[in-house]
């Protein structure tokens, strides 16, 4: 792939903005953006199925920015982050005094999407009260806020996505039937990223033009990328990329690419794909492969493992928080002093120390 000159990279949002992830010339992603091109100057309403990491709500940001409603906003709204005894407030809005601590009048996501798109990420996840009152507010148009009697009028594109088979869940009367027929009026699936292992290529370079760095990916290290499993697919992917980028590596040859790849996942890599008869199959293999893999001229000693594990991890949270180590620390479930210590040791730097 030679250099790669980079370019930046985005919960609601207004105007157009670039689907990366759909980048790629694979045949299961060109179809993804006929299907889309085919749907967007509708207002039907599409559910994007896939694995977790697929790029669900990448898809979702190009259908809107494709339709006559790109200059609207885009309301992203994630049903699994939220509490359900919240739900209702959050999605349809409160009136002053609704409950304990409304002490002001609350706008909901679906009125928050007015003119715009409402994208449901996970929702399956809806608990089934809501769940009918969403299919009312699609059939009638309108919401009423908690406390409220009123009806308010909405207009909105609604663009749904499931990592679940919703259909099964219909069966288990997990999901309500009459809400996924008016959610499945378009099904769109998004490929898992094994399916489109042609694209790898592009997808590192993007996700390094997103930092604004170069990358060399020589055959070998592409080679060994389109041969990991990648369970966690673009999610996976870019975190990789991410890694590689935060501990400095802009060379990635086989070997590089390999010991940037954690070794937990890549033992789970070699026992996916050997046979059983493989020694990659047989029990003990997941901790031999730990040793070896590490170092093929002599077990590592536990503490360097750790420290090596660890500061893989240290570096996957400061890529994930642009830097900013109050946030890495949250999600290193570390407080921010004892964060800062472990960079001093690493004789590391964080871009945002202040925050």
């Amino acid at each position: 792939m030679g250099e790669v000159p980079i370019s930046g990279a985005a919960s609601t949002s207004r105007g157009p903005r670039a689907s990366a992830e759909l980048i790629g010339g694979s045949a299961a992603m060109r179809h993804v953006r006929e299907t889309i091109a085919r749907v967007a100057p509708s207002d039907a309403t599409v559910l994007l199925t896939g694995p977790s990491g697929s790029g669900k709500e990448n898809a979702a940001r190009a259908l809107h920015a494709a339709s006559p409603r790109a200059a609207g906003p885009f309301e992203a709204v994630n049903c699994g982050a939220i509490p359900h005894d919240l739900a209702e407030a959050e999605l349809f809005g409160a009136e002053a005094g609704a409950y304990t601590g409304a002490s002001r009048t609350r706008i909901g996501r679906l009125e928050a999407a007015h003119g715009g798109t409402l994208f449901l990420d996970e929702v399956g996840d809806l608990p089934l009260p809501i769940q009918v009152k969403l299919l009312r507010a699609l059939e009638t148009r309108s919401v009423e806020r908690l406390g409220g009697g009123r009806p308010i009028a909405v207009d909105f594109r609604l663009v749904a996505a499931t990592n679940v088979d919703l259909e099964a869940a219909v069966d288990a009367r997990q999901f309500r039937a009459d809400l996924y027929w008016r959610l499945a009026v378009v099904l769109l699936e998004l490929p898992p990223l094994a399916a489109r292992l042609e694209d790898i290529e592009a997808l590192v370079a993007h996700f390094a033009d997103a930092q604004r760095l170069r990358l060399h990916l020589p055959p070998d290290g592409l080679a060994r990328l389109q041969a990991h499993h990648w369970p966690g697919n673009l999610r996976e992917l870019r975190n990789f990329v991410d890694r590689a980028l935060a501990l400095g590596e802009r060379l990635l040859p086989a070997e590089t690419v390999e010991r940037l790849l954690t070794p937990r996942r890549r033992s789970m890599d070699a026992w996916l794909q050997a046979p059983p008869e493989t020694p990659a199959a047989r029990p003990g293999h997941f901790a031999e492969s730990l040793a070896v893999e590490a170092n093929p001229l002599a077990p590592m000693a536990l503490k360097q493992l750790l420290a090596e594990a660890e500061a893989t991890l240290i570096a996957q949270a400061l890529a994930a928080s642009n830097g900013t180590i109050a946030e890495s620390a949250r999600l290193l479930g570390l407080k921010r002093t004892t964060l800062v210590e472990k960079l001093k040791r690493l004789g590391w730097k964080a871009a945002n120390e202040a925050a």
